[in-house]
């Protein structure tokens, strides 16, 4: 599949894949496959917005998707996939800021 030029999006991707490759128990790990989608779909519904306004809306989501995961990381004791969650928040905040 043909890769785009939205760094964020990309990374929200393989943050999500590998999310789902963790063992945790079921609701958690429920809850990570949940969150890291909604990181990915709501960025790539808020980038298809035409107006400034709607792309915040759906950009704020994703943030508090990946703020989300965060949480569960922190309580899953997974500091590599917390940290790349980190990276992601920082790039979907900069999404957020300069929309």
């Amino acid at each position: 599949m043909k890769k785009t030029n939205f760094k964020a999006y990309e990374a929200a991707i393989l943050f999500h894949q590998r999310a789902n490759e963790l063992k945790a128990k079921a609701f958690l790990k429920d809850q990570l496959e949940r969150a890291s989608l909604s990181v990915v779909l709501n960025l790539a519904e808020g980038a298809a917005k035409p107006s400034p306004k709607e792309k915040k809306k759906f950009y704020s989501i994703a943030y508090g998707s990946i703020r989300e995961c965060q949480a569960i990381l922190r309580v899953l004791s997974q500091a590599s996939l917390f940290k790349e969650a980190d990276a992601i928040g920082g790039q979907v905040y900069k999404l957020i800021q300069n929309t």
